[in-house]
């Protein structure tokens, strides 16, 4: 019986380029898990979560098809905490399963597990090793505005809502500064996935 994959946390804040370099640990082969992922599996019609989820707020949260109407069910968090925390008691155990399944099915060297969060849910610790992937504040902001059309004003509400740099850094085992183009960060990805493979564990 081989050793059981250990598992890489992979995040960075918004517009860091986390999926392109999860993209690049995919195609060498590893098993990845997303969480942004397994968070829309457990809403998706057919699953207990969401008919839970129609039950208590009506055929209103919704969409034609069926599925959940997303802008509606966040209208509904945002404005009211308690019906943030009802939702979130509904969904963080399901969406932890989801994850925690999908690892456990991983027979790559090892697996990569990618959260946006990971620091402020606390999802760090389900992993043995932590890759940040780091990009000056500007730069972030810039390439937000350029992707989503989304104002000033709500990339910096995001950056606020996430964890901060600092907090992130504090906690990563490796950094992986994305200030280049997509072929120089796929370069760093490969580097970093040689290192991994000489890891017993995870641990240097």
């Amino acid at each position: 019986m081989s050793a059981k994959p250990w598992v890489l946390g992979l995040t960075g804040g918004i517009a860091s380029g986390k999926s392109a370099a999860a993209a690049r640990f995919a195609e060498l082969g590893m098993h990845t898990v997303d969480a942004d992922q397994a968070a829309r599996w457990v809403v998706e019609p057919g699953r207990p979560a969401l008919a839970e989820i129609a039950e208590r707020y009506g055929p209103g949260i919704l969409q034609a098809d069926g599925s959940l109407d997303r802008g509606a069910l966040r209208q509904v968090i945002f404005a009211d905490p308690q019906q943030r925390r009802w939702v979130e008691g509904l969904l963080h155990p399901l969406v932890a399963k989801e994850i925690a399944d999908s690892l456990a099915t991983a027979t790559s060297p090892y697996a990569v597990f990618v959260s946006p969060l990971m620091v402020e849910s606390g999802q760090y610790r389900l992993a043995q090793r932590l890759l940040v992937i780091d990009v000056p504040e500007t730069l972030q902001i810039e390439r937000t505005l350029a992707r989503d059309s989304s104002s000033l004003e709500q990339v910096q509400a995001i950056l606020k809502a996430q964890a901060t740099r600092e907090q992130r850094l504090s906690l990563a085992d490796d950094v992986l500064v994305n200030d280049r183009d997509l072929a120089w960060l796929r370069s760093e990805v490969d580097r970093l996935h040689h290192f991994y493979l000489t890891l017993p564990g995870g641990q240097a």
